[in-house]
């Protein structure tokens, strides 16, 4: 009885070891506007971060992030790296639509950002987008288990509405061309409701391509509010779910949230953040 016990421990334990668990965070941070007044980024820095670390995020893919917020945040988050490139110019200039990430407990293989336009591998617009609009992606080995994975992250045009189809069309065709049959996620503002015509065409299940909204599969409902901007004013704003977590290729999740914390009244950014607890096939 007790080999047989002994067994069952051992063959239970290597089961939970193979399972790869992360906890992946969207985060539009608003970009430093120095006209926000109170709500201004050097008064939300520090929450932003605590929020990050008291959340356990392993991955954070964010938006509207200029370099002096990155390195802002690198400062009080040592435990992470970070990959991406400005919109603007491919270097520094701009808004980044970066991916912070564990760097003790992942090891990213390679990175790239690419362009959310026809001529995706050169800086410009997208069709009737009023902004550059980017796409960065890591793909990294979780260093405990050896599973190989995707993280992409994006922001789409707050504007151009043939621009949001169109990149919700380009996005999938990259993710199947660069993820292949490997596991994928994709964070990101997406600007769109989840019944309007982006959201639809990203997770239509009848193309084979399609991606599938963590909140839809979470093994437990949704926590905290179900709009995500929230303007600096809480809950006030309804009818605006604009921040998602998709994947695809066999991914798991076990719990979906969006946090509300704040501080005094005041928040550490106009949209709020969105978690998910995925398990890696």
């Amino acid at each position: 009885m007790k080999n047989v016990l002994f067994s069952f421990l051992i063959l239970s334990s290597c089961f939970f070891e193979s399972k790869a668990q992360i906890k992946v965070m969207t985060f539009n941070i608003r970009y430093d506007n120095k006209e926000d007044g109170i709500n201004q980024w050097s008064n939300r820095k520090e929450h932003a971060a605590e929020l990050i670390k008291f959340h356990g995020a392993d991955f954070i893919g964010m938006q509207e992030a200029l370099i002096n917020q990155i390195k802002d945040l690198s400062a009080q988050l040592p435990d992470f790296a970070w990959i991406g490139k400005g919109r603007d110019d491919g270097k520094e200039a701009g808004e980044f639509s970066p991916i912070m990430y564990q760097k003790k407990k992942f090891t990213l293989l390679k990175s790239h950002t690419f362009w959310l336009s026809d001529s995706c591998e050169k800086v410009g617009f997208g069709w009737d987008a009023v902004c550059r609009r980017v796409v960065t992606y890591g793909y990294f080995k979780e260093n405990k288990t050896g599973k190989l994975f995707y993280v992409f992250n994006t922001h789409f045009d707050h504007k151009g509405q043939v621009a949001r189809r169109e990149s919700s069309k380009l996005v999938l065709k990259k993710i199947a061309e660069i993820a292949g049959k490997k596991p994928a996620i994709l964070t990101g503002d997406f600007n769109a409701k989840p019944d309007s015509e982006p959201i639809q065409i990203i997770t239509q299940e009848n193309d084979p391509l399609h991606l599938t909204d963590t909140e839809k599969i979470s093994k437990t409902p949704h926590y905290g509010p179900y709009s995500t901007f929230n303007g600096f004013k809480g809950e006030e704003i309804p009818d605006s779910h604009i921040d998602y977590i998709f994947v695809k290729n066999g991914i798991k999740c076990l719990s979906h949230a969006s946090h509300s914390e704040a501080w005094e009244g005041l928040y550490p950014s106009d949209h709020f953040p969105v978690s998910a607890v995925l398990v890696l096939p």
